[in-house]
């Protein structure tokens, strides 16, 4: 069993797999992880424990119908997820993967309405943040929405995300402050290609990738 209390656990690369194989142990265990990624801290679980995804939602106090998205730390990771891979996303995961950029897939059948919320569709993240990285290569894909309440601004310390949840979490990994900052870019390639949220990945710089390879994107995007 994961925890009454949580535990505070410093990320060190000399003792990486140690800490791998306790978060494995929370998420098996329906547990509920504070990560750090390349911008804020994150709140991870196994995007395939429906028990966990219950208790992400709760926790959080996620409106209702907003999507979460799914970290990877390597491109292997991403099959399961999806139902297919557009030619566009090919060209963005080629220029932009690793970084900050969530492409939005048409989502494997089966993958869970917790994480689609039923749009049939999902947003895979592969960060380039080494420490990120190394954590999920042996512990698998986990969700990677943002660690703050509803409405509340993004954390960029374990401190903050105490502040927030007390004991609600099984686990926070403590890698000092993140970057903050913009967000990932988020961009959904499914039919017209659009930008839902404008973040880290200039829209031009998305624009000359895609044009460049035949692609437009939708006029109407965001």
């Amino acid at each position: 069993m994961v925890s009454a209390m949580t535990m505070i656990e410093r990320y060190d690369a000399s003792t990486v797999s140690a800490l791998a194989e306790r978060m494995h142990q929370v998420l098996v265990e329906n547990g509920l992880i504070a990560l750090p990624t390349e911008s804020f801290y994150g709140l991870a679980v196994d995007p395939f424990n429906e028990q966990a995804l219950a208790k992400l939602w709760q926790v959080k106090g996620r409106s209702k119908g907003k999507p979460v998205l799914v970290l990877i730390g390597e491109g292997s990771q991403l099959n399961p997820f999806v139902r297919n891979i557009p030619p566009a996303a090919t060209v963005l995961m080629n220029a932009f993967w690793p970084g900050p950029l969530t492409i939005v897939f048409p989502a494997a059948l089966g993958l869970s309405d917790a994480v689609t919320t039923g749009t049939h569709s999902v947003g895979i993240r592969f960060s380039a943040w080494q420490p990120l990285c190394e954590l999920l290569r042996r512990v698998g894909p986990v969700t990677g929405t943002s660690a703050n309440r509803e409405g509340m601004p993004p954390p960029t310390t374990a401190i903050e995300v105490r502040h927030y949840f007390g004991d609600a979490l099984d686990l926070i990994v403590d890698a000092g402050s993140t970057p903050g900052g913009r967000p990932s870019t988020v961009i959904d390639v499914q039919g017209p290609i659009r930008i839902i949220r404008d973040g880290a990945i200039d829209r031009e710089d998305i624009v000359a990738q895609l044009a460049a390879h035949g692609f437009p994107l939708d006029p109407d995007s965001e």
